[in-house]
């Protein structure tokens, strides 16, 4: 590997490059469980285009497998290091490089912070909807990698809606730019879409036009306290029927109300077996509290608290920001699940999630978008307990075949990367997995992007 980090040394700034082994090892993994992850043979954070394309073409040169990383806050393990690679991390080209606001998009490079983007365009009166629970630390490139969601994705849609081009770095150190700054768009086949949720495999982000909105009123919440998760979920369904647009629509369950209030103290009710959040941005959002809480009261709540200020607002949001954590904070480790289910399945989803807890004698709390039916059940274990992690193993595994069971998908936001690539293949099955595999080799022909990701 000395023949490597002379010739990437060849086209990068000293900085640029890291092969300290204690230095790297920082870089080997993302947030994930049970996902392996190797020692890279070096460490390298680009400033330019130019710099990702001679990591590239040496890359290629030598057949050296390469893993793109942003923050590293990623829950499928799809930024893991694999034994030898470069690590190609792009956090340091963090540059806003436009915000537009006649054409209503930003450009940006794949290191800019999801929440850094989200307050610039603010300052120009506009809104970046895509707002994972870890939008303070993660990347706008990691967020297309992994197509992420976040919390207002029932009114406003996750990261790919919102992707409208692409500057890529083959594998071969070739650049590629793909879709639009137009509003509209539909010349060839839709490259962008492709690369948007593909975890680096194909291609290496380098720049993103982003789609902003006009940043709408602020927005007012409420908590309905419900006796059971059915009854939550049964309240949802009604709220989706009859055409509300909540802004945000969130569902945690007690196990995760008890979690947050050990972690942060801040008094959620944990007597009741459910809490849904509901928020409106519109220009009344009191009077869609209003109708909302009565749809909750019709279908079993005990309690509806609506906020009567922003901040009372902003501080149940972040008691749901705070629910991953709080959970990881039970036992030495966690298995964060991402089953997205037909809304219409939602309390079934639930349900089935708490009996598969019962059955493993496991810890289990589920936070989810109910709005969109995507779940998190997060299973809390210890570690060091050899029983206890098999069965941790095993009911994640019961979690994902339910989703499936119930018409769902494995994962709703936060990606395949090596966690679910064997429940991929079940879910889309043979014809789909090769015609996959085709696309992969089309843009990678020496499968040196990402390796052991997805398939």
């Amino acid at each position: 590997m000395d023949d490597l980090a002379e010739l990437l040394r060849v086209g990068l700034p000293d900085e640029a490059l890291i092969t300290d082994p204690d230095v790297m090892a920082a870089y080997s993994r993302d947030m994930a469980g049970f996902c392996a992850a190797g020692a890279p043979a070096a460490v390298v954070l680009p400033r330019t285009v130019e710099q990702v394309q001679h990591v590239m073409r040496t890359a290629t040169a030598l057949h050296v497998p390469v893993v793109p990383q942003g923050a590293r806050t990623g829950l499928s393990g799809a930024a893991n290091a694999t034994d030898g690679c470069i690590v190609l991390s792009l956090v340091a080209m963090d540059r806003i490089l436009e915000i537009n606001t006649v054409d209503r998009i930003a450009v940006v490079e794949p290191g800019v912070i999801n929440a850094v983007l989200s307050r610039a365009v603010a300052e120009q009166g506009l809104f970046y909807p895509p707002d994972p629970s870890s939008w303070e630390t993660c990347t706008i490139g990691g967020n297309i990698g992994t197509a992420s969601g976040g919390l207002c994705c029932v009114k406003y849609g996750v990261t790919a809606e919102y992707v409208l081009g692409l500057d890529v770095v083959l594998a071969d150190g070739r650049l590629l730019t793909t879709g639009r700054r137009t509003a509209k768009g539909v010349a060839g086949y839709d490259l962008t879409r492709l690369f948007v949720g593909s975890e680096g495999s194909l291609g290496v982000v380098v720049r993103a036009v982003l789609a902003l909105r006009p940043a709408p009123p602020r927005q007012l919440s409420l908590a309905a306290e419900f006796p059971s998760a059915d009854a939550a979920c049964e309240a949802v369904c009604a709220i989706m029927e009859r055409g509300h647009a909540p802004s945000l629509l969130e569902i945690m369950d007690r196990t995760t109300l008890h979690a947050v209030n050990a972690l942060a103290r801040m008094g959620l009710p944990e007597s009741t077996e459910a809490l849904l959040l509901a928020a409106f941005d519109t220009p009344d959002p009191l009077a869609d509290l209003a109708a909302v809480g009565e749809v909750c009261t019709e279908f079993g709540a005990t309690r509806v608290v609506p906020s009567e200020t922003f901040a009372e607002s902003e501080l149940l949001l972040q008691a749901r920001r705070l629910s991953l954590t709080a959970l990881e904070a039970v036992k030495s480790a966690t298995m964060i699940d991402d089953v997205c289910v037909p809304r219409s399945k939602l309390g079934a989803m639930i349900g089935g999630t708490a009996a598969i807890a019962a059955k493993h004698g496991l810890t289990i709390g589920v936070c989810a978008h109910a709005g969109d039916g995507n779940t998190h059940p997060v299973v809390c274990f210890d570690s060091a307990d050899e029983d206890e992690s098999r069965r941790a193993r095993e009911s994640f595994d019961e979690i994902m075949a339910l989703g499936l069971e119930l018409g769902g998908t494995i994962t709703g936001e936060h990606g395949v990367g090596v966690l679910k690539k064997d429940w991929l293949a079940r879910e889309i099955g043979p014809v789909g997995m090769e015609l996959q595999r085709s696309v992969k080799a089309a843009f990678d022909p020496l499968g040196i992007l990402n390796p052991g990701k997805l398939f």
